[in-house]
């Protein structure tokens, strides 16, 4: 792909964002939304590779029918109401549309099934986009009508998802995988608390999108994109496996680390809401989650290759890792004791 056509279609994504997150009109966020999901087509099928070709479609198909309903959703409401406001969302009917229609964009249980096989087809970069930029416009619907929202809903939905995130990224070898399954786990954390507290969920979307683009360029300047090569980068890039393996366990949620804030604050503001038996439910459920982040850890920093491994070792790295991998990761691990700091900006 040339430069201009990057470029087009980078501005085509970082314009269909802004006119989401910026717009009070329904219309307008779909648009947005429209743009976004035109834009990324491009990039998923790039590579011109069946399984590429097949994640655009399924990615394309996932999307119109999504913002169908939010197109619908939205009607409904204008009908109902007279109002095209995103924050005058009142009809019940059309909000439970709408949670149906975002949480198809974003890939939350039970509509999570096309995340891991579209990311499954693309490249690291691509699905470094897919997992966070793509996720912040529904986001940002999800935070602006979180008045209008039904908590119960949209409880089994994160505890549906954290479970099936767990569960589901259990026994998977691919790393891209495994990250689609990191994803949707971490988007029930999203959802459980966003009708509670809206900007808690975007801080978690914040720190989630940090966490997760550092492990994406550290696989990306490695090169690695299933677990038996990653066996073999220890020996390679010794410092960027250690710091992998934090990161990692940063995503995860362990205490000295960033990933620990946000979900302490989450089950801190869900037991003051008086859903105690959600929070212990979700933190329960986390622990599966955890299982393969610490896989992935081993596997990129306590394992050394066996002898007789049937892939040709990659000797030397295709990338040369930047500092942007650095930072980012540095920000992964470090985060925790500057909270009250993060707290107060938020």
């Amino acid at each position: 792909m040339n430069p201009q056509a990057k470029l087009v279609f980078a501005i085509s994504l970082l314009s269909g964002t802004t006119i989401t997150i910026s717009s009070n009109h329904w219309i307008m966020a779909w648009t947005g939304l429209e743009i976004n999901t035109l834009a990324i087509l491009p990039l998923i099928s790039k590579t011109h590779h069946p399984r590429a070709i097949e994640a655009a479609t399924k990615y394309f198909l996932v999307q119109a029918a999504a913002s169908t309903l939010i197109l619908f959703s939205s009607m409904t409401n204008a009908w109902q109401t007279g109002q095209w406001d995103i924050t005058q969302l009142t009809y019940p009917t059309s909000c439970l549309i709408l949670t149906a229609a975002i949480a198809m964009k974003l890939g939350l249980a039970p509509f999570h099934f096309w995340f891991p096989e579209v990311l499954q087809g693309t490249s690291l970069i691509t699905g470094l986009l897919l997992s966070t930029a793509m996720k912040f416009p529904p986001m940002t619907l999800f935070f602006m009508t979180s008045q209008s929202l039904n908590p119960t809903l949209l409880t089994i939905m994160a505890l549906l998802s954290a479970a099936l995130g767990g569960w589901m990224g259990l026994n998977q070898t691919q790393t891209r995988k495994i990250l689609a399954f990191s994803s949707i786990s971490h988007l029930g954390w999203m959802a459980i608390v966003i009708v509670y507290c809206p900007k808690l969920a975007l801080l978690n979307f914040y720190l989630y999108a940090l966490m997760t683009t550092a492990v994406f360029l550290t696989l990306n300047s490695i090169n690695t994109l299933n677990l038996s090569t990653l066996m073999t980068t220890w020996t390679k890039t010794p410092a960027l496996s250690a710091t992998l393996m934090l990161t990692l366990l940063s995503l995860a949620g362990l205490p000295p680390l960033t990933g620990f804030l946000p979900k302490w604050l989450i089950i801190e503001e869900l037991t003051k809401q008086g859903v105690a038996p959600a929070a212990t439910i979700i933190a329960l459920l986390s622990l599966l989650s955890l299982f393969f982040y610490l896989r992935l850890a081993y596997c990129a920093t306590i394992t050394l290759p066996p002898h007789t491994t049937n892939h040709m070792k990659q000797w030397h790295t295709n990338k040369p890792t930047s500092i942007l991998v650095a930072i980012l990761a540095a920000a992964s691990i470090t985060l925790l004791p500057v909270s009250p700091t993060i707290l107060t900006v938020v």
